[in-house]
This record gives structure tokens, C-alpha cells and sequence, in this order.
């Protein structure tokens, strides 16, 4: 995988949506996240699908609906200021 992509768990993780990478592999592979790549909208199935720089994904996690612009992969999972890089929230303000 090239250095603009990243598999779908381990981003919702890096991101700090989840706990656990586990936990983020388990809600894609239960197909509840959305993925927008221009202007494709696909439903993803399996964990590790690319995310990539540009990328608009659409959830929901505790009740909330979550729609966030990939902004970067990240190297690893770091602080919470470090995780908020990785994306641009598009909820409505």
C-alpha cells in the first residue's frame, strides 16, 4: 500500500473513532461505514480497503452521525491533537 493510503480499520483507529483496531475492523466488516472517492459512494465491507488522502466517510458511532474528510494516513496512533489531524469534520455546525 503507498504511503497516501491506509487500510480502513487501522485509520478509524489511528483517528481515535475506536479503542481498538479490532473494534474498527469489526464495525467496517459489519459494512457500517460509507466511503465517497470522487463521487463514488461505496459501502465498506472488508477491513482492510484503502483510505486515502481526500477520501469522505460517513458513520455513526454512539447515536451520533459522523461524516469527516480524510486530511492524512498518520503513522500511528497518537495523541488526541495528533488523531484530529487526520481529518476535517464536514458536520453541520
Amino acid at each position: 500500500m503507498s504511503d497516501d493510503a491506509c487500510r480502513a480499520d487501522v485509520w478509524l483507529w489511528r483517528a481515535r473513532f475506536f479503542k481498538t483496531r479490532s473494534l474498527a475492523a469489526k464495525f467496517v466488516e459489519e459494512g457500517r461505514v460509507r466511503l465517497t472517492r470522487h463521487g463514488q459512494e461505496t459501502r465498506l465491507d472488508k477491513s482492510a480497503r484503502p483510505v486515502k488522502v481526500g477520501d469522505i466517510l460517513v458513520f455513526a458511532v454512539g447515536g451520533k452521525l459522523i461524516a469527516v474528510a480524510v486530511e492524512a494516513t498518520g503513522e500511528r496512533r497518537g495523541p488526541p491533537a495528533e488523531a484530529r489531524a487526520l481529518y476535517s469534520s464536514l458536520d453541520a455546525a
